[in-house]
């Protein structure tokens, strides 16, 4: 696969808003392994536009329990009418989300309250990503460079990445647990020199979910919100 250049479009947060938001508090017991995995996701615009921080709300739509499939012209049309096609703030569509969500089939399906996560706590991270999914702020230029090399399909490995500060695309943490066992549950095979028995997240973008180490994580990784709940039906 040529080496595109996705788009992306994501804005950090105000640093103001980051610290006057509610931190995230343990929710319950953390399973040692968790991977929320739709039957149907998209691109929901991302392979065109700059929507990126909208196309990750309809992918946690897509992990609600029933399935919400959010069509991609919905959240290309919300993501024109907030003015986020090519380029938004992700706690500006957090907080849009929370009062006037996608509307489809006659409901609107909004956010809950955001909260924001110490996604540097793996503790407190994987409780957030078994309450979630979590959204995150991420340097995009490493993950691009992972999803050209696969093939741009599920259970691509995100591993050994450098810092990468400039936050400019927005993804999904879906799954927490070790990298062999989020391996297994994509049906993939872990590769040569990468130890399977080492904490790992399984994160979305761009219509596919891989795996990315922690370390990795932790290099790209600007900003993470939990949505509680998720998704609000009206």
């Amino acid at each position: 696969m040529a080496n595109i250049r996705m788009p992306r479009g994501a804005i950090p947060s105000p640093r103001y808003k980051l610290a006057a938001a509610v931190p995230h508090v343990v929710i319950g017991t953390t399973p040692a392994n968790y991977l929320n995995i739709p039957k149907k996701i998209s691109y929901w615009g991302n392979d065109v536009h700059g929507d990126c921080v909208t196309a990750e709300e309809a992918f946690a739509k897509a992990c609600n329990n029933p399935e919400v499939f959010i069509s991609d012209q919905v959240a290309i049309n919300w993501a024109t009418r907030h003015g986020f096609l090519n380029g938004a703030v992700l706690i500006d569509v957090l907080e849009a989300m929370a009062t006037s969500g996608f509307q489809q089939t006659g409901q609107t399906f909004d956010d809950g309250a955001c909260f924001s996560v110490d996604w540097t706590n793996a503790a407190l991270l994987s409780n957030a990503i078994a309450n979630g999914p979590v959204k995150i702020g991420v340097g995009g230029d490493q993950l691009n460079d992972v999803y050209n090399a696969n093939s741009a399909k599920n259970g691509w490995f995100a591993t050994g990445f450098q810092p990468e500060p400039n936050e400019d695309h927005c993804v999904s943490l879906c799954g927490t647990g070790t990298i062999g066992w989020l391996a297994q549950a994509l049906n993939v095979a872990v590769p040569a020199g990468v130890d399977g028995t080492q904490p790992g997240y399984g994160l979305f973008t761009w219509d596919s979910i891989g795996i990315i180490d922690m370390p990795s994580m932790l290099a790209i990784t600007q900003e993470a919100w939990l949505r509680n709940p998720t998704t609000v039906i009206k």
